[in-house]
């Protein structure tokens, strides 16, 4: 979580951004300058009071001082410095303005000769849209100069953001009255004529000597009914005052406000008439909303323009509201553009100006414009979050007639007779309010400080952002509807398959996201671009349903649903009675080592509706993460055999009579028993468990223990030697063998107790005497010779005694409320493990790591995939400052904000006592566990620190790299080229072994059972007694990294204190004299040679070969 510091913090714009555009925004004549006040952040108290009574949303401030000065920091950062970068822009608006005012007149001309004239004399391609006009095309093509060109969006208002990509300025052309006509809003006329005017602007434009320009089209917002002109700097010559302010201009035509009639562009009527049948019938025309709304753009500059600049001057924290929601838009991939989901920075501007005149309850004001910019912020995101406007459009002074309830949503604006939405999807929409749902429990979220995840976080990408992800080849797909009212055959298909997917996946899944590419310029002189077939389509699952094998359909007794049931799912649906006695439709599923229930669905649904073939055009993302685990990610099976053994163990221990004192509480502390070790586990009669499971057993407390610790260490012998007779003597199910422990440390736990089930289970018994922390506080109280090695012991007893079992209660419960929990922390551990970081980390705080990323997941909902939890879990590590922050999880969700800042505090003590971090590096408390260092006591050490946060940004930057095309297994490759020596072990010493008869199956069953020999390698681990007998001995010398679940490899490098010195009595390591000059005479270097030797001595056998590198 974030410290309570103002540290400064740049935002991750690292993917790639969209342009800094307003996007049509409200526009300003040229030269003009927008009255408001330059921060925004504040208004006053008796505004605040007097008006908030009024508006229904939020009127809610910061949640803590903290955030308000994050935010009034960031939005001093992110704003560009006007005077500086754009300062000279100025000079070039002029003077496009100029030379475009200066193009001559064209006259009057038969449509195909003009397009023509142009092609020829000045090699520009006129860009009308589809359907392109036919030769029996009778009215007329012409050019005047614009009645008016102003410039709008962003620049003028002042809403711009700092970006590394190129700043857009949007310059509107105002085609005059007198070369159109009345009549022009029917089947596509105007547009003809605006592709027409466009182009003689770029013809005039590209001849231009004194500072040429580059020129080139796009449509704007992915909209081909409007083709605009960008114009950037010319690429030969001199810098000049336009390529230094890094900034494009794109010139956008537009019609005369008021020229066409607000009646004739209502949502509800027709503007494209269909044509005439082969036999002379005619279709009955149907309404055509989106084009009509494309009318009102480009007749509303100027009525946009009124309304935002009065918002400006009526709201102070107007702009600064615009900015905050600039920022929050992009870092979560939305824009004005259809394919980012038709909602951007004007949209959001314009939807703020209009809730500040109405949209609330009985026509009230929405938003209060006493409102800072915060608030304002706020309450947009809450109106997003709680209005559905699909369902109950929102409508701002609409008269008649009314507007009709649609599939997508409605936020009209009467005045301007525009429906703001109009580009937005179903599915886009669908994302913005989930977007918005999350953002504000992040904005309410009154404990911890949520800055990062509201503003600086990049979410988009969208393998962290989604669960799956369908990449859709569309060239053959079929079926498709025609595009009656101008939308793109891109956007009909998407939606079409939005709605398959829908109603085919019901409650699979919680969210479906499609989204195509429309970005694409093309030169002047060309057509525009065919748009690519290419769709990709993010599933957010839900992890209770995705899985399911039966679905139900309605009854057989429904025969309209039936049939609707029947004629969707073809042959696949088949009539079926249950138990209860009903029949119904239903849809059975099995399960394929190929293909999960999942892909069987959408490789069936697609292909039956859209005509796509699953081998060659679906493409399925996300699955390959679950291939990494050794065993399936969501058969739980194997941990729920073991957890049956261990209650069948803790009765069997119950019911035992001669025990010398009374059974209290068995506890678990394994990994296994608590569902997060990589490997699941995998035992069976030969076979036994090769880590046997840990457990705590407690007895009712008793004065006959010894006052003493090693006393007490010695009586625990006894005890589980005894335990183990009895469980023997009672039952030959049964095998015990009693091991020891830390005979160098008398003060830790000594005994340990192996106690083996005929079905191979193992458990690893240790006993629990809560009279062991009294003496030992006592030590340490006392101050005495050993009060040191107390202290460690005192340590060692809270982390083994104390606190896991709670972390493995707490674990245990979460893996049952979050099913994708378990198969998270075993994927994040085994990313650990390859990189050789597994034994410099106690595994309860990779533990702690995952479960943060489920416990606060925000920007994200909760993960519902292996995947999605894995990679948000790297992100949290790659940009965790542990230096300064510590790592909180809060289990029960009770945690307040004083204990926060209480562990904050801590923290602060930590660094303090210890700068250098010799103690501890991280930092990692709990709601069990304040204290923050009961995992990290010790380990790891600031250099594997640093490694982990290296390894964690490497693997973000190769996902931000690749995108979808990332193989999970590179993720998981470790590299070697940056230790000093590599030692590889023998393969049968390495990693996991089993018995000799491990592969082999008895020949008869009763004879199916464990030998001597096969307890024997329980616990058998000898690389990792090799690793920790080297780090004993050169501790000073060298930190070692070893992979102890698979690898044969041990790396390591050297620590900077066997760096070259003058020779001293009693060196801790290997030395030899450096001859030679009188600059290294008396200096001894370590002897790498003769330490390599020793290592390979002590491992004898075990060591296949090392290689010395530096």
């Amino acid at each position: 979580m974030e410290p309570q510091t103002t540290k400064r913090r740049k935002l991750d714009t690292t993917a790639e951004m969209p342009q800094a555009s307003d996007d049509s925004n409200p526009s300003v004549p040229m030269g003009a300058a927008a009255t408001q006040n330059p921060s925004g952040t504040a208004a006053t108290m008796k505004s605040h009071k007097t008006s908030s009574a009024a508006a229904p949303f939020t009127g809610d401030a910061y949640n803590s001082s903290l955030f308000k000065l994050q935010v009034e920091e960031m939005l001093v950062e992110v704003k560009p410095n006007y005077a500086k970068r754009l300062g000279l822009v100025g000079n070039v608006l002029r003077k496009l303005k100029t030379l475009i005012e200066a193009i001559p007149n064209r006259e009057e001309m038969p449509f195909h000769d003009a397009t023509k004239v142009l092609l020829k004399t000045h090699r520009v391609m006129v860009p009308f849209p589809e359907p392109r006009p036919d030769k029996s095309t009778a009215y007329k093509l012409a050019y005047a100069k614009p009645s008016n060109v102003n410039v709008v969006g962003s620049y003028p208002l002042k809403t711009m953001e700092k970006a590394d990509s190129t700043m857009v300025i949007d310059m509107v052309v105002t085609i005059p009255a007198s070369i159109l006509q009345e009549k022009d809003y029917l089947n596509y006329r105007y547009f003809y004529k605006r592709a027409y005017y466009l182009a003689c602007i770029a013809a005039g434009l590209q001849n231009e000597e004194e500072e040429p320009f580059d020129l080139s089209m796009e449509n704007l917002h992915g909209n081909d009914l409007q083709p605009v002109l960008v114009v950037k700097p010319g690429k030969n010559g001199e810098p000049t005052e336009f390529s230094k302010s890094r900034c494009e201009i794109r010139i956008i035509p537009a019609c005369p406000k008021g020229f066409f009639a607000d009646s004739k562009l209502h949502p509800t009527k027709n503007s494209i008439r269909p044509k005439a049948g082969p036999t002379g019938e005619t279709v009955a025309p149907a309404p055509t909303p989106f084009y009509n709304a494309t009318l009102q753009v480009e007749c509303n500059h100027e009525a946009y323009l009124k309304l935002l600049h009065q918002t400006v001057k009526s709201a102070e924290g107007f702009v600064d509201a615009c900015v905050l929601g600039r920022i929050w838009l992009r870092q979560r991939g939305f824009g004005s553009s259809v394919s980012d989901g038709g909602f951007g920075n004007f949209e959001w501007a314009a939807l703020t100006a209009l809730l500040l005149q109405g949209g609330g309850p009985k026509g009230r004001k929405a938003l209060s414009p006493g409102y800072n910019s915060y608030q304002l912020f706020k309450g947009m995101v809450q109106y997003l979050a709680t209005s559905n406007m699909v369902a109950t459009p929102t409508l701002i002074q609409a008269g008649d007639p009314p507007i009709p309830k649609s599939h997508l949503p409605t936020f009209y604006d009467g005045p301007r007779g525009h429906n703001v939405l109009f580009k937005m999807s179903a599915s886009s929409y669908d994302m913005l309010r989930q977007e918005a749902q999350v953002s504000l429990d992040m904005l309410n979220d009154e404990v911890f400080d949520q800055f990062e995840a509201t503003f600086i976080l990049k979410k988009d990408n969208p393998l962290q952002q989604f669960d799956s992800v369908i990449k859709i080849d569309s060239s053959s797909a079929t079926g498709t509807v025609s595009p009656q009212d101008r939308r793109s055959n891109n956007w009909l298909l998407s939606s079409k398959i939005f709605n398959v997917l829908k109603e085919a996946l019901g409650d699979r899944v919680k969210l479906i996201h499609v989204k195509f590419d429309d970005h694409s310029r093309w030169k002047t002189k060309s057509s525009p671009p065919s748009p690519s077939p290419h769709i990709q389509v993010g599933l957010v699952f839900d992890p209770e349903h995705i899985h399911r094998a039966v679905d139900h359909g309605p009854a057989a007794e429904d025969k309209k649903a039936a049939e609707t049931f029947r004629n969707f799912w073809g042959n696949k649906s088949e009539l079926r009675r249950f138990k209860d006695g009903s029949i119904l439709e239903s849809l059975v599923w099995t399960k394929t080592p190929n293909a999960s229930i999942f892909e069987q669905i959408i490789a069936y649904i697609l292909n039956r509706h859209i005509g796509l073939n699953p081998n060659r055009d679906l493409s399925i993302v996300g699955d390959s993460f679950d291939a990494l685990l050794p065993d399936s990610v969501s058969d739980t099976a194997a941990f729920t055999s073991l957890k049956e053994s261990f209650k069948t163990l803790e009765q069997s221990i119950r019911d035992l009579e001669q025990l010398p004192l009374q059974l209290k509480q068995l506890s678990p502390i394994g990994a296994q028993l608590r569902s997060s070790f990589i490997n699941a586990p995998d035992y069976g009669p030969r076979n036994p468990l090769r880590y046997p499971a840990e457990v705590l057993i407690a007895f009712e407390g008793s004065g006959r223990w010894p006052d003493d610790v090693v006393a007490i260490q010695r009586t625990k012998v006894a005890f589980l030697i005894k335990i183990g007779e009895l469980l023997e003597l009672t039952s030959q199910r049964y095998k015990a063998k009693l091991g020891l422990e830390h005979h160098d440390e008398p003060l830790l736990n000594y005994p340990f107790l192996d106690i083996t089930e005929p079905s191979g289970a193992v458990f690893r018994l240790r006993i629990h005497n809560d009279r062991e922390q009294t003496l030992l506080e006592n030590q340490v109280k006392s101050k005495s010779s050993d009060a040191h090695s107390a202290i460690a012991a005192l340590a060692q007893y809270k982390y083994m005694f104390l606190q896991l079992p709670l972390h493995t209660q707490s674990v245990a419960t979460h893996c049952t409320r979050f099913p994708l929990l378990s198969p998270t922390m075993r994927l994040v551990k085994k990313w650990f493990s390859a990189h050789m970081l597994s034994t410099h980390f106690r595994e309860e705080l990779i533990e702690l790591l995952v479960i943060r990323t489920f416990l606060q997941p925000y920007p994200w909902r909760a993960p519902s995939s292996s995947m999605t939890g894995f990679l948000r879990t790297l992100q949290f590590i790659a940009r965790w400052d542990w230096r300064n922050t510590p790592l909180i999880v809060d289990f029960g969700g009770i945690m307040t904000s004083k204990e926060i800042s209480a562990i904050n505090v801590r923290l602060e003590a930590w660094r303090e006592v210890d700068p250098g971090m010799n103690r501890v590096v991280l930092f990692a408390a709990t709601n069990h566990d304040v204290s923050g260092t009961t995992f990290t006591d010790g380990m790891p050490s600031k250099v594997v620190a640093s490694r982990m946060t290296a390894l964690a940004r490497s693997a973000c930057k190769l996902l931000k790299e690749e995108g979808l095309q990332l193989d999970p297994k590179t993720l998981f490759v470790p590299s070697l080229g940056d230790y000093d020596f590599v030692i590889y072990l023998s393969p049968k010493f390495a990693g996991s072994r089993r018995g000799k008869r491990d592969a082999k199956t008895a020949k008869f069953k009763n004879l199916d059972i464990q030998t001597e020999e096969d307890l024997l390698y329980v616990g058998y681990e000898p690389a990792r007694l090799y690793v920790e007998e080297l780090r004993a001995l050169y501790t000073t010398t060298m930190v070692l990294f070893h992979d102890e679940s698979s690898s044969n490899v041990i790396a390591g490098i050297w620590s900077p204190q066997t760096a070259t010195r003058a020779f001293k009595v009693n060196m801790p390591y290997a030395t030899k004299a450096l001859g030679g000059s009188e600059e290294t005479a008396g200096q001894v270097a370590i002897d790498k040679d003769a330490i390599m030797s020793e290592m390979a001595r002590l491992g004898g056998d075990m060591v296949f070969k090392i290689e010395l590198r530096r």
